[in-house]
């Protein structure tokens, strides 16, 4: 089996040093890189090509949020795991939207950091049902009108099924999940996630439930949920 080829983006020495030591007792994961600065990255990335990058956020030059802009913009863009010390923050939430297809705390057990990467290599995002939510609340209660309106706007493009999709997405939801509650095959429902992502231009399934919640289609759910409670 191929290694996942990492990449460790912090400006602190002593992290970066736990976390090779950490990333190097996995045999399945190889790390061909490492940067202090956001400013480092795209030319390290040219230069690597790593599958994943394992993302600070605060750094002194170039924060990992543009570094993050600036490597989903590119045709053949890595994965981006963003680390941080804050369970869902602005600063997270702009990472997401960027493209970052999840993220842990600094704070979190090696085995679970090693394992986001592994799932993060296998086209899985990082987020739990409890964090989604956490996030989805904090988007909900940051989001302008404005921002709204053109969230709705773009969900328009979707047909009723590829919403019922987006809507599961942005519950949490696993792709086997989905395909119990709507009554389809795991791969219709990889088929209909691919079509979201390609109709609505965005990078991962964290944008998707993003955009879903911006657009309102989740207000129901809230409301029954704190209805159940």
């Amino acid at each position: 089996m191929t290694a996942i080829r990492l990449l460790l983006v912090d400006d602190d020495p002593l992290v970066r040093a736990g976390l090779s030591l950490m990333m190097g007792g996995a045999g399945d994961i190889e790390i061909v890189g490492e940067a202090a600065d956001g400013a480092e990255v795209e030319a390290l990335v040219e230069r690597t090509r790593p599958d994943v990058v394992l993302m600070d956020i605060r750094m002194p030059s170039v924060d990992g949020l543009t570094a993050t802009e600036r490597l989903r913009g590119r045709e053949d863009a890595p994965q981006v795991v963003v680390l941080t010390t804050f369970h869902a923050d602005e600063q997270v939430l702009r990472a997401l939207r960027a493209g970052a297809a999840g993220f842990v705390l600094k704070d979190t057990p090696p085995a679970e950091i090693v394992d986001a990467v592994r799932r993060v290599a296998a086209g899985d995002p990082v987020l739990s049902p409890t964090v989604t939510r956490q996030l989805m609340e904090h988007a909900a209660g940051t989001a302008a009108d404005t921002g709204h309106a053109r969230a709705r706007d773009r969900i328009a493009a979707l047909n009723d099924r590829e919403r019922e999709v987006a809507v599961a997405v942005g519950r949490g939801l696993s792709n086997a999940e989905i395909a119990a509650q709507l009554f389809m095959s795991v791969a219709t429902v990889k088929t209909h996630v691919s079509r979201i992502l390609a109709k609505l231009d965005l990078n991962n399934r964290v944008q998707i439930a993003l955009l879903a919640y911006d657009a309102g289609l989740l207000e129901g759910e809230r409301r029954a949920e704190e209805d159940g409670h």
